[in-house]
């Protein structure tokens, strides 16, 4: 077994979920923000760019270039298109973004749930049960 891969894409899923948390959770504090561009990023794509980097590239020596440590870039971050604009300018559908928060949260449990069980039968498996 590879411990470099134990736990899979769910790392890169995790450290995604929570960057998109914190997006959801800026567009909800600021529904009442005059001008406020709600913000998203496209979990699918990002995951898959990730895995990707993931299975492509490896170093073999210290002195090779290391991987992207996965951090999502801002070129990444989309606005997201209104379905009905405030007077404003304001873009944040408080409705919809609760929905994308409680959702995405529920993922990022879902996922932390899977490592949790993991990590619990690896050690299971180190102490012989």
């Amino acid at each position: 077994m590879n411990i470099d891969n134990f736990m899979g894409i769910h790392e890169q899923a995790l450290r995604v979920r929570d960057y998109r948390s914190e997006l959801l959770a800026a567009n909800l504090a600021n529904a009442d923000t005059p001008g406020y561009k709600a913000r998203d990023i496209d979990f699918k794509q990002i995951l898959s760019q990730e895995a990707g980097q993931q299975q492509g590239l490896a170093t073999t020596h210290q002195r090779h270039i290391p991987l992207s440590q996965g951090t999502v870039s801002t070129n990444q971050v989309g606005y997201r298109i209104p379905e009905q604009p405030s007077l404003d300018g304001n873009t944040v559908n408080t409705e919809r973004e609760q929905v994308e928060f409680a959702s995405n949260s529920l993922r990022y449990q879902a996922s932390l749930e899977f490592v949790n069980g993991k990590i619990k039968g690896l050690l299971r498996s180190f102490k012989g049960q």
